[in-house]
């Protein structure tokens, strides 16, 4: 595994992100809270793992995480993270996805697990609560976003 493709992958989870958040963004109250808490769980999810990966292990999630938070205030938070993830990202070498990273889950059991294995986990389970949006945003008569991880690579190839 190697930097360059855990890069790609949190630059697609980026725009993934971005383009769900941009069909919530034109919706009401009632239909925005029906997928509120699983766009929630997915930045709390971003957050906690990056808190993890920097030495930390969160035992609750932040009180933004928890109290209906509005879209504008969860969408503030995610930008900290990929901006704080970034950063992170560019301090680390190609060795640094094999070593292990010791956290606590947030019951408080200990886990050790390869810091790269760590970060596709984290690409995935936004990419798998993602589709639990999309089909949400489906369910309420709503044309959602494609998401898909080849649309991204579509996308790039028509940059370069």
């Amino acid at each position: 595994m190697r930097l360059d493709e855990i890069r790609d992958l949190f630059s697609y989870t980026e725009w993934a992100n971005d383009e769900v958040i941009a069909a919530i963004r034109p919706m009401p109250d009632e239909q925005y809270a029906f997928v509120r808490d699983t766009l929630a769980h997915i930045i709390f999810a971003e957050w906690v793992w990056l808190r993890r990966w920097k030495g930390e292990s969160p035992t609750a999630p932040p009180a933004w995480a928890e109290h209906a938070p509005p879209l504008d205030a969860l969408v503030d938070h995610l930008h900290d993270v990929e901006a704080e993830r970034r950063a992170l990202l560019d301090s680390l070498s190609d060795d640094d996805l094999e070593r292990d990273v010791a956290y606590r889950s947030l019951k408080g059991d200990p886990f050790t697990n390869g810091l790269g294995h760590q970060m596709q986990h984290v690409v995935n389970h936004s990419t798998y609560h993602r589709g639990q949006v999309v089909m949400k945003i489906r369910q309420m008569g709503i044309q959602p976003p494609s998401t898909d991880l080849i649309v991204w690579f579509r996308k790039m190839s028509q940059v370069s």
